[in-house]
């Protein structure tokens, strides 16, 4: 029998967005508060961003028209690598495709089958990915931030004339809470292994914008930054950032970059005046914080359960997931838009509604979303 002919097989069947991305969104036909994008600084819908993606198509038209390495390399991408570097401050960077893609090149362009990864548990889907691409033999996980798992693994490894990688997502997406950084750099240098942090969650939230990098000062630290411009940047691609020798190195040998065209000529030049933005101001930046807060506090009041998260991710905790799917149903009908988290992106048993505020929200619009909230988890016994 094939997967898709399996009686238990059901299709996703995602709502359908007919807007602009912003704090209200048309869904389904219903103008609805968005409670569940990765928009976090409000910038897809930007109509700067939109024009410079405009002049850039009346200037360059639309596709590159091949990958980069043969006559696909636009001027646009290498002065958007350029100012990401700058804006990183790092030494060079490489924009791919997307942020799952920048993990794969990561991980499978500087791994061979004899290296050691040693890979946080909760790790997003495009690290573990990378890692089974990659076929790393010696795999090993560490409990979620537990520093002394980690050295006990590096301590297991000991000392081997391989690669060994730590790698570790910067913001956990799901649960919202920060890797600490600082001490697994010191681990790494302590038994000489490299770090590889995913800041996809990050980038735009942690450090004044800049990342989980800049927030904890550790710039010529962390041997592989990966982002994504999809999230907080409100475009498409992905980032990998570090040492001149080693972007030079996954320029020539990524194959995921070598055989696949590049970003649009749109979204560089969109890219390029995201980065003009946040180099102007970092405004967007502390109203996502104070709204974070915000929700946070109003949440607790309520008497809800909002698990470990340290920034402007915001999981409601529901635990069981008929429930979760039921209530972000009600939230629907009330106008609030805010899916369900649920296995296999979480643990079984933990499911939440994951509310995801963004810069564009006034506090007016998370009052709206509180009320829902407060209603729904009395009627379902949530609160």
């Amino acid at each position: 029998m094939q997967p898709w002919n399996d009686p238990s097989f059901s299709p996703a069947s995602p709502r359908v967005v007919s807007s602009p991305q912003g704090a209200w969104i048309v869904v389904d036909g219903k103008k609805v508060l968005n409670f569940c994008s990765n928009n976090y600084l409000g910038l897809a819908g930007d109509k700067r961003i939109s024009e410079a993606a405009k002049k850039a198509i009346d200037k360059y038209g639309v596709g590159p028209g091949a990958v980069r390495a043969l006559s696909g390399n636009s001027e646009l991408h290498v002065e958007l690598e350029n100012r990401f570097a700058k804006f990183k401050n790092a030494e060079a960077a490489l924009v791919v495709q997307g942020g799952y893609i920048a993990n794969l090149v990561a991980i499978q362009t500087l791994m061979t089958k004899e290296d050691y990864v040693i890979s946080d548990e909760l790790n997003h889907a495009s690290i573990i990915d990378g890692i089974r691409l990659a076929g790393i033999k010696n795999k090993f996980i560490y409990k979620h931030n537990d520093m002394a798992d980690l050295e006990a693994k590096l301590k297991e490894i000991g000392a081997v004339d391989k690669l060994v990688m730590i790698v570790t997502d910067g913001v956990f997406s799901m649960d919202g809470d920060i890797a600490p950084l600082p001490q697994i750099v010191e681990l790494a240098k302590k038994y000489n292994a490299i770090t590889v942090v995913d800041d996809a969650h990050g980038e735009g939230v942690l450090g004044n914008g800049r990342g989980i990098v800049e927030h904890f000062k550790l710039h010529g630290q962390v041997d592989v930054e990966v982002g994504t411009c999809s999230k907080a940047f409100g475009v498409m691609g992905g980032v990998i950032v570090g040492k001149k020798e080693m972007i030079d190195y996954l320029r020539t040998k990524a194959r995921q970059f070598l055989f696949s065209t590049g970003i649009t000529i749109p979204d560089a030049a969109a890219l390029i005046e995201v980065i003009n933005i946040m180099e102007e101001s970092d405004e967007r930046v502390k109203k996502l914080w104070e709204n974070g807060k915000y929700l946070k506090e109003e949440f607790k009041k309520a008497g809800f359960d909002t698990g470990v998260s340290e920034t402007p991710i915001t999981p409601v905790m529901i635990g069981d997931e008929t429930k979760s799917i039921e209530f972000s149903k009600a939230l629907f009908e009330e106008g609030v838009f805010a899916t369900p988290i649920k296995f296999p992106m979480v643990m079984k048993g933990k499911a939440r509604i994951r509310v995801m505020p963004s810069a564009a929200h006034t506090k007016e619009d998370l009052d709206i979303g509180i009320a829902a909230f407060v209603k729904i988890g009395k009627k379902l016994g949530v609160i």
